[in-house]
């Protein structure tokens, strides 16, 4: 009798679900919301971390594990410590080592280091007695260490020092721009300034062009100009080093929507590209635009204008933080990000919509910034037929989340 032939067709269906999630502290307790303000994870921890890769660093019974988006435990809290996942790898202490785990909790053997640091941009620093170099995610080394300091990466590229000269590299490990220089500053718009002996300049193609006069030069952000200090006043330079904003300002900070903040004597107002004043100095602090046109302003509190200049949010609220909400704030930190801004008012923390409402009318004891999860549902479909009876046919559907996305963490160099 012959046997009937099994013919096995698979198919696997991804739906990924990205969401954002606040960590907020409610009742002594904290739980996450999402951005309709609503809680995802009620309040029942006391202690616990921000979102990353999709997971959650928890506080259980004095141990630490993690969750997922739905509040369930994806990593047992058998840790005495732990820190944030990034590039699917954190670092947690189990009894009195520090190791690495994945998102399965699976312990990952790693090449050997003076210490652990966190994963960023895909990659961590290994540390051999003077010198530092980078291992991936799958714990491979991608650059033997060769540097005295690697910098935190930041979208992708890092500064690295060798002799007490400074130059750029990537994730592969790959000079971008080598180490020829006595500082340089963060890699964006394939430019990085630098100072070459006593002299301030850009380095771009490879090419060192000297800045006339400049005394210091910040780091380029979104737009093709950044401000430099000349002489004790501050100016913006172009791409090509040129003095595109003569220095005539007392301090000044990045353009944004095509508007900078510039200080005269102690008032604040905003310039644009022609050093036009569009917004007059009339404020005791001003922040950069964020993309949806709003900018932090202070009074006495800070509030919120356009583009413009219409004040749109009283001035009456506190935007930097200290205590439980880490208070290494970079520009984009204190403004709206992805349509919410996060602020202090009244001892209590809370989000604000553009129109100046209260995300879901509710003020928390302590809030983080949202954090990107992504949540994977897998279906799989498995078809069975044979020859001699095509109809019969079997599904099975399993879903589980996982995680990936958006962190933002980073591993520090050598001490």
């Amino acid at each position: 009798m012959k046997k009937p032939l099994i013919f096995l067709f698979v198919l696997f269906i991804q739906f990924v679900n990205s969401q954002e999630l606040a960590l907020v502290k409610k009742n002594g307790k904290i739980g996450y919301i999402s951005k309709d303000g609503n809680f995802k994870i009620e309040p029942q921890y006391k202690l616990a971390k921000s979102f990353s890769d999709g997971l959650a660093a928890v506080e259980n019974g004095g141990k630490w594990g993690f969750i997922d988006t739905k509040g369930t435990w994806v990593i047992p809290a058998t840790f005495s410590d732990a820190k944030d996942f990034n590039s699917g790898i954190a670092i947690v202490k189990k009894d009195k080592d520090w190791v690495y785990i994945d998102t399965k909790g699976e312990i990952q053997k790693a090449p050997f280091s003076d210490k652990l640091f966190d994963f960023n941009n895909g990659v961590a620093f290994i540390r051999q007695n003077t010198k530092v170099g980078l291992i991936n995610s799958k714990m491979a080394v991608v650059l033997e260490p060769k540097y005295d300091q690697i910098k935190s990466f930041e979208n992708g590229f890092a500064r690295v020092e060798l002799n007490k000269n400074w130059g750029i590299i990537n994730t592969e490990g790959k000079e971008v721009i080598e180490p020829a220089y006595a500082e340089i500053g963060n890699y964006s718009k394939n430019t990085a300034w630098a100072r070459k002996d006593k002299t301030f300049g850009i380095v771009s193609a490879g090419k060192f062009i000297p800045v006339d006069g400049a005394e210091k030069i910040w780091d380029f952000e979104t737009q093709d100009l950044t401000y430099a200090k000349k002489n004790g006043k501050i100016g913006f330079i172009d791409l090509k080093g040129n003095w595109a904003i003569l220095p005539i300002y007392d301090k000044a900070k990045a353009f944004s929507k095509n508007l900078a903040p510039v200080c005269v004597g102690s008032k604040w107002g905003y310039i644009n590209p022609k050093a036009e004043f569009i917004i007059p100095p009339t404020y005791s602090d001003a922040e950069v635009f964020s993309s949806n046109g709003l900018a932090p302003v202070k009074e006495k509190n800070w509030g919120f204008i356009n583009e413009s200049g219409k004040l749109v949010i009283p001035t009456q609220y506190t935007i930097t933080a200290n205590g439980f909400v880490i208070a290494l704030f970079v520009q984009q930190d204190k403004g709206f990000i992805d349509g919410l801004a996060r602020v202090k008012n009244e001892g209590k923390w809370g989000f604000l919509k553009p129109d100046g409402t209260v995300l879901a009318n509710e003020w928390f004891e302590n809030a983080e910034l949202f954090s990107k999860s992504t949540e994977k549902t897998i279906e799989k479909k498995v078809t069975s037929e044979t020859v001699s009876d095509k109809q019969k046919t079997e599904t099975k559907t399993a879903t589980k989340p996982t995680a990936k996305p958006a962190v933002k963490s980073a591993a520090k160099k050598k001490k």
